[in-house]
């Protein structure tokens, strides 16, 4: 056959969350969009704030000339600018626009950022549970995932972090918000793991992949990563504090305290250009210059988590509040997780299996869904879990 070995054996574990979003779209089809409710993918409902819509209009409307042409494989100079000053704002750290690289969304800047660090069969550590993508970003740079359990609560856990390194670990992945499980790391965890990578005998980098880091609830906030890890390379984007999932626009930046910064900017810049992103959309770069602070408000999504979890608690389902992110991640009441999205799907409920996220025994339910859609949606889980606990 034509397809690569590689990409044929990845397609057979192909993303749970893109499955069961084919799954509603075929559910609607056949019963009507209004008896499926569908949780499977963080796609925010909310349109982006007024100040992005603004500075689109004027951006296309009185673009000077060159505005939409090739430019420095990093991003302008002048976003990248007013950028690292914002990241040094909020981190207390230098950031210099040299540090900064504009990318296609945060999984341009995670693969950007492998890319850069990775030889063929360098390992890279992930916290299960994860984001299913990151399995197929370090195999497209001959890397090997290596996944390491969090705790019951999935707080990481540095001592089994700490057993997993070997000497050819390159990298350390965190996503804190973290999607699917919605646990917000503290500082304590944060410093724990730099002071655990000092004792290494080389050096590791950590990717900090942090798409929801403006989400989290209840009056806390997400400590900065890069100032309590030293070799933190950050990797965000815009698709959820600005609802802009579908323009693909994000940076990756380097942490000032990177002893080998300067070749790793080179590479980075290199990786950019390769790996056929080019630069990211000049458009987007050119809005974000005018709206960088804007945000969508976070606190619909409080307002339903709490109403989801609530219901769910009611049922009888065991519950983990999440801190942060767009989801819930639910034990499931029977042990399968894959059986139990059946029989949710039965019901009209789409949600993805944890099995997809290395965290067997749960599902994710996305919170990007109308307030109507979660109490529309109750009595089909509490269907589900009546049948589940019959049949245990």
């Amino acid at each position: 056959m034509l397809v690569a070995k590689t990409i044929a054996a990845q397609l057979e574990n192909a993303s749970w969350i893109r499955r069961m979003f084919e799954e509603g779209a075929r559910l609607k089809r056949e019963r009507g969009a209004d008896k499926v409710f569908d949780f499977s993918l963080g796609n925010p409902v909310d349109e982006p704030p007024a100040a992005v819509l603004d500075a689109l209009r004027k951006i296309v409307t009185s673009s000077p000339t060159g505005t939409h042409g090739y430019m420095p494989n990093p991003g302008y100079l002048r976003v990248r600018e007013a950028l690292a000053a914002k990241l040094s704002r909020e981190t207390g750290l230098d950031f210099s626009p040299e540090d900064v690289f504009m990318t296609v969304g945060a999984a341009g800047a995670c693969n950007v950022a492998l890319k850069a660090l990775l030889d063929p069969g360098d390992e890279v550590i992930v916290l299960a549970p994860y984001f299913a993508e990151y399995q197929f970003y370090i195999s497209n740079h001959g890397g090997v995932m290596v996944a390491v359990d969090t705790d019951e609560h999935h707080m990481p856990d540095v001592e089994r972090i700490r057993r997993a390194i070997t000497p050819r670990t390159r990298a350390i992945l965190i996503n804190t918000p973290n999607n699917p499980s919605g646990r917000v790391y503290p500082k304590s965890v944060l410093d724990a793991i730099d002071a655990m990578l000092r004792e290494v005998g080389h050096p590791i980098a950590v990717l900090s992949d942090e798409p929801y880091k403006q989400f989290v609830y209840d009056g806390q906030r997400q400590a900065e990563v890069s100032a309590s890890i030293t070799n933190t390379i950050i990797c965000n984007s815009w698709s959820k504090t600005l609802g802009l999932a579908g323009e693909r626009i994000g940076y990756l930046a380097l942490s000032p305290r990177i002893d080998d910064r300067q070749n790793l900017r080179r590479a980075c810049a290199l990786a950019n250009r390769i790996l056929g992103f080019v630069n990211a959309p000049a458009l987007w770069q050119w809005v974000l210059l005018e709206a960088m602070d804007a945000s969508v408000d976070a606190a619909p999504y409080e307002a339903k988590r709490n109403a989801l979890c609530s219901a769910l608690a009611k049922i009888g389902y065991n519950v983990d509040w999440p801190e942060g992110a767009f989801y819930v991640f639910l034990k499931t009441p029977v042990a399968d997780d894959v059986a139990f999205v059946r029989l949710l799907a039965e019901q009209g409920v789409l949600a993805v299996p944890g099995t997809g996220f290395g965290r067997p025994g749960y599902i994710r339910l996305s919170l990007t869904v109308a307030m109507d859609t979660i109490t529309r949606s109750i009595p089909g889980f509490e269907t589900a879990y009546k049948a589940a606990c019959c049949s245990a």
